[in-house]
């Protein structure tokens, strides 16, 4: 018996021999490191946010709507909507969403629009009108917004229906859209733009 007790001993202390033998295991330093946020094409402004609440038997469930304008500031303007549980995943949504849909705006002497028009969305109406140099832009909410993203800089404007935020700013937008100059007139009658004048 004690032959056997002696053996399981060095069975033991070899055992322990063995594992500080063992080499130290290599770090995991195969990841990159972690590369710098690409700086933003677009510059974007929250128009609204919008909360909703369901309630349940499990009690309140709280959802999130954004309204998001985004452009360059030189004639790219776009408008978008999302929906989320929580604020910055709605926002993040609707710029994605504006960023899809992006519109080509006419600006004339790189600060104005080419004529007066009148934007229509649901009930909400909104007049933009052309202004002289130094005017700036006599706009406020939503209209400002989205005309400040588009890169005009001197204009009028008046909303003559609803105030809902999300349609005047979707009614700007249309108002944009109408936007032509003399030249782009020109091409589409086939004139020579001194007839237009």
């Amino acid at each position: 018996m004690e032959k056997d007790i002696e053996k399981v001993e060095e069975v033991e202390t070899t055992a322990k021999v063995e594992k500080t033998d063992k080499k130290p295991r290599k770090s995991n330093d195969k990841r990159q490191p972690r590369q710098a946020r690409q700086p933003k094409l677009y510059d974007e402004e929250v128009i609204s946010i919008g909360r909703i609440t369901k309630v349940t038997k499990g009690g309140r469930h709280f959802r999130f709507s954004a309204v998001v304008v985004v452009g360059d500031r030189k004639g790219k303007v776009g408008l978008g909507t999302g929906k989320s549980n929580e604020v910055p995943d709605a926002i993040k949504k609707a710029s994605q969403a504006a960023t899809k849909n992006m519109v080509n705006v006419s600006i004339i002497y790189g600060r104005t629009i080419p004529h007066e028009a009148i934007g229509v969305c649901g009930a909400s109406k909104v007049l933009l009108k052309p202004a002289i140099e130094g005017t700036g832009v006599k706009a406020g909410g939503p209209v400002r917004s989205v005309l400040e993203m588009a890169g005009v800089k001197d204009i009028l404007s008046k909303s003559l229906g609803s105030s809902t935020k999300v349609n005047m700013a979707y009614a700007t937008l249309e108002a944009l859209k109408t936007q032509k100059t003399i030249e782009e007139v020109a091409r589409l009658r086939g004139k020579k733009v001194e007839e237009i004048r």
